[in-house]
């Protein structure tokens, strides 16, 4: 096996139990072949998104010999770079992070347009979330200019989303009085530490460092909408509008408006049909246990997987499934 950059924190090795609507018919993948997928940081919600998939893989590994591992790593950006160099064989990703790499633009223009990225399958939205301590004041993200904002890693897809309303805003991070990269778990802690006045997320809700904020001090999420967003949502189909249900977390009684991104799962053309096709299939095949791994999936429908934010070419061994079972012409 290739070596690869990262340490591989969870592998799934679960038997099959023998579900007849992934045998026969699969193509058989490379013997013993094994997958890597990248996801984000162990709280967030692309790891259990990375396991949940490997989890029904590794159900059906003795029909299809095709094992399958997540890899904890920095987010999107570094995941769809590490797929191009050939050190991650399928990634998890935000939907505009996936568009910047097939187009080459943002954190890909010096490595310019990857042609060899392929989609399989969209997961859940996820709007971008700004969380303050209460005692900052103000409710809208024009009231942080001048505060302590953690932005996120340089390799984040959060780090995307906030340079990409930074731009339409006009904004830049000297605009704050300290832009700080901590990781997505580092965050709660650093605002009711009162390090920051605010933290920026790209999460499905619930999210668990969201709520060990909440939960741990008195915070207010922060909308995020107005001219700059409208410009943005306006010139980029990567983002769309979106609400936080009220309730979702203490001391957030409101609907919350604000925009997002879709999660997505992507490999590079080089990875097998074959393998391909049994990774989309161990997912479509089983999607009422994939939903019940975790909350964030709960909403999850086969049509809007199979179409939604995907804007590299689709897979062929994607593409093979969904005509199998009339998700695609």
């Amino acid at each position: 096996m290739k070596f690869r950059l990262g340490v591989i924190l969870v592998v799934f090795t679960l038997a099959a139990c023998g579900d007849p609507s992934m045998s026969g018919s699969a193509p058989q993948g490379p013997k013993d072949h094994h997958v890597v997928i990248g996801t984000g940081g162990v709280t967030g919600v692309y790891y259990p998104v990375g396991g949940a998939i490997c989890k029904l893989v590794n159900h059906e590994r003795a029909q299809h010999q095709v094992r399958c591992s997540v890899e904890s790593t920095d987010g999107s950006v570094y995941n769809l770079k590490a797929l191009r160099a050939g050190e991650l064989d399928a990634a998890v990703v935000q939907s505009d992070t996936q568009a910047q790499a097939v187009e080459g633009t943002g954190k890909f223009a010096e490595a310019g347009a990857d042609g060899g990225l392929r989609a399989l399958f969209s997961v859940h939205p996820e709007p971008f979330t700004v969380l303050a301590r209460a005692d900052v004041g103000g409710i809208t993200f024009a009231d942080l200019k001048g505060k302590r904002v953690n932005v996120g890693n340089p390799g984040s897809g959060q780090r995307v989303v906030v340079t990409a309303l930074l731009d339409a805003l006009g904004w830049n991070l000297e605009d704050f009085a300290l832009a700080s990269e901590l990781r997505t778990d580092e965050q709660a802690a650093a605002l009711c530490d009162n390090k920051v006045d605010a933290i920026f997320f790209v999460a499905r809700h619930p999210n668990a460092s969201i709520a060990e904020a909440a939960n741990t001090c008195d915070t207010v999420l922060v909308s995020v909408t107005g001219v700059g967003v409208d410009k943005l949502l306006a010139n980029t189909p990567h983002y769309r509008a979106a609400v936080i249900p009220g309730g979702t977390y203490r001391g957030n009684p409101r609907d919350v408006p604000t925009f997002g991104v879709s999660a997505t799962v992507v490999a590079e053309a080089s990875l097998s049909a074959e393998t391909a096709y049994v990774m989309v299939k161990a997912v479509f095949a089983n999607l009422d246990e994939f939903k019940s791994l975790h909350p964030a999936f709960a909403t999850l429908s086969k049509e809007d997987m199979a179409r939604e934010s995907l804007f590299a070419p689709l897979h062929e061994g994607a593409a093979r499934y969904f005509q199998e079972i009339g998700l695609r012409p």
